[in-house]
């Protein structure tokens, strides 16, 4: 009879994995957790964590075609950090505080040392988020993923008190304030794939805006977490709206939270596009309509303020040295506009 090793599943190497990465997870224990990795399922209590009347907050997604530059250059133990950013940035969109986070992480062939750089990449999304990882699912798939292939699922939950949701009385003439990108996050990479492809130029290539660097150095920045950046100003009510800027770009993700009666204006002349993100929409030839639903265009979070909010605002990103971009207005029109130019 054939072992299920000799099918390409190895049980003993994935209770090796579990004991690299059992005391690591741990650390990313916040008040609420409730047990040991290792159970049926995460449990976490609420009133442990503070909260009184909570409403709860789920997001899930992946990182998308990232994960094949991760794979194919081999540096792996970041991008579990793009998986906790593209569901807990969505989270705080809600008002939401993150609570836990679970991952799915499946692959061809378990290896412990390799795997458990991309958890490792997990762990330090969750500190960075201020969640705890609570717990996660690893399949062993060698008939479904070819030789070192891999892919990630996240889910995360979080929480607000009742009556604290956003977005909350957005209104005309609120300010459009954005927060900047660390490049390309994790949209966006279908297209660059095959830019780089058709540029005759691979991973290893040299930046072309920057020769210093290496193409894959700019690529594999890990997505941008607001968390730590943003829960003050949630808490203290001085945020009208959050918009995380993801796959549909500033076009289709700030509407989902203007009323319906409202649009946006926005100046494109307000800030600058990431050079690469510039170099590969220009050897792309895409419009710059296409660009904006696209890519993020330099701008990871769009903030709703209002104006009488707008000087406490401006002095606390003042204190934490953390730049923004007033992008524009919102607008009591028909049609979203755009003045100025990106590209």
């Amino acid at each position: 009879m054939s072992k299920y090793k000799e099918a390409g599943v190895d049980i003993s190497e994935g209770n090796h994995f579990i004991s690299l990465i059992k005391p690591k997870v741990k650390k990313t224990n916040v008040p609420g957790v409730i047990g040991d990795m290792g159970s049926f399922g995460g449990a976490f209590d609420l009133k442990k964590a503070g909260f009184s009347d909570p409403i709860l907050v789920s997001a899930t997604d992946g990182v998308g075609t990232k994960l094949k530059v991760a794979i194919e250059t081999g540096i792996i133990n970041t991008i579990g950090i793009d998986l906790v950013a593209m569901c807990v940035n969505d989270l705080i969109c809600e008002g939401a505080k993150p609570l836990f986070f679970l991952d799915y992480f499946a692959t061809s062939k378990l290896n412990a040392s390799s795997s458990t750089k991309i958890i490792d990449g997990i762990i330090e999304g969750c500190k960075q988020a201020e969640c705890a990882l609570l717990g996660g699912e690893t399949a062993e798939m060698p008939d479904l993923y070819n030789n070192g292939d891999f892919d990630l699922a996240g889910f995360a939950v979080g929480a607000l008190e009742r009556g604290n949701s956003l977005p909350n009385k957005i209104n005309e003439s609120d300010l459009l304030v954005g927060l900047p990108s660390n490049g390309f996050h994790s949209n966006g990479y279908s297209l660059i794939r095959k830019v780089i492809k058709n540029e005759n130029l691979n991973w290893e290539s040299p930046n072309p805006i920057a020769k210093n660097s290496r193409i894959k150095d700019e690529l594999l920045i890990p997505t941008k977490i607001y968390q730590r950046m943003l829960a003050p100003l949630i808490s203290n009510k001085m945020i009208s709206g959050l918009s995380h800027i993801t796959g549909g770009g500033i076009t289709e993700n700030l509407p989902r939270i203007l009323p319906k009666q409202l649009s946006f204006e926005i100046d494109l002349n307000r800030w600058k596009l990431p050079k690469l993100m510039s170099w590969i929409i220009k050897k792309s030839e895409m419009t710059e309509e296409e660009a904006l639903k696209t890519f993020n265009c330099g701008i990871g979070m769009i903030c709703v303020v209002a104006k009488d909010n707008f000087k406490d605002f401006s002095q606390y990103f003042h204190d934490i040295s953390e730049t923004f971009y007033i992008m524009g207005e919102v607008k009591k029109q028909k049609l979203n506009s755009y003045q100025g130019h990106l590209i």
